[in-house]
């Protein structure tokens, strides 16, 4: 009797372990799977909680935590605190990658935020006046392209034999206004604009809807829906097939969401369909 008691108890200590280690993406039957995802304010996160209804009928409770920077919420997603995150594109993913090691990958690709170049001062980047400041993100990955918006401007030129995408200050090989560049916290960058610092501010276009700014509308230069910049869900690499987290892809590229964008964003944010991206 004593060893039937024993080996009961063995087998609770087990499951009770076992349920206690389960992922928060996989659910435990006994309610919706719960599924907490990383996101920077807008529009991720308003996209997000467009989709938590949708969500929520097909048996997934979505949690959302928002962050205010770019760092954050991927070591969050590396410690398990997330099961996924949505707030950058492909190339600052790769530099991420490359910098921390992380064994990220992309479960699917959303959408755009075509970046502009602001100024309260001049209405054309060809206004600028020689030696003139543009002020832009210190993001490294960001910088290529920066410099591709300020060269489509017609400010700048590049050297033709770099790939853009990884372009750098250095790699200018015409400034015939002998422009300069200061590098700040992509957060500030609104911030500074509404200052009226600098002859033109480079704003990521989720801090210039923060900030009240139409983008269509406001900015002198923004880029086209042919941007390689495409913001995705991004998860773990054992957690791309994740049941989940394939509904929560699905329902953000379901014509629903899709016209949210549109019509909430007015161009400012240009929805993606497709597959997922490594």
């Amino acid at each position: 009797m004593k060893r039937l008691l024993l080996l009961l108890i063995t087998v609770l200590v087990t499951v009770g372990l076992a349920a206690c280690g389960q992922s928060s993406s996989e659910g435990n039957g006994d309610g919706p799977t719960k599924l907490v995802v990383g996101a920077t304010p807008t529009p991720h996160a308003e996209v997000l909680e467009k989709a938590k209804p949708i969500l929520k009928e097909k048996g997934i409770d979505l949690e959302i935590k928002q962050f205010q920077d770019y760092t954050t919420p991927n070591k969050f997603l590396s410690k398990g605190e997330l099961d996924a995150n949505y707030f950058q594109h492909q190339p600052y993913l790769k530099k991420q990658k490359q910098e921390f090691g992380y064994n990220f990958v992309s479960a699917g690709k959303i959408h755009i935020e075509p970046m502009g170049v602001y100024s309260q001062k001049y209405d054309s980047l060809e206004d600028i006046p020689k030696g003139g400041k543009i002020i832009m993100s210190n993001s490294v990955a960001d910088t290529g392209r920066m410099l591709m918006l300020l060269q489509k401007g017609g400010l700048i030129k590049l050297d033709p034999d770099v790939d853009p995408v990884k372009a750098r200050i250095d790699d200018i090989v015409e400034n015939p206004k002998n422009i300069t560049f200061d590098k700040i916290d992509p957060g500030m960058l609104s911030r500074t604009y509404q200052n009226g610092e600098g002859d033109a501010v480079i704003i990521n276009t989720n801090y210039a809807l923060d900030a009240g700014l139409n983008p269509t509308e406001d900015a002198v230069v923004m880029e086209d829906s042919e941007s390689p910049y495409v913001n995705l869900v991004v998860v773990k690499k054992e957690d791309k097939d994740n049941q989940a987290i394939q509904t929560l892809v699905d329902v953000l590229h379901s014509e629903k969401i899709q016209n949210f964008i549109k019509e909430e964003y007015k161009g400012a944010v240009v929805p993606v369909g497709g597959n997922s991206s490594k």
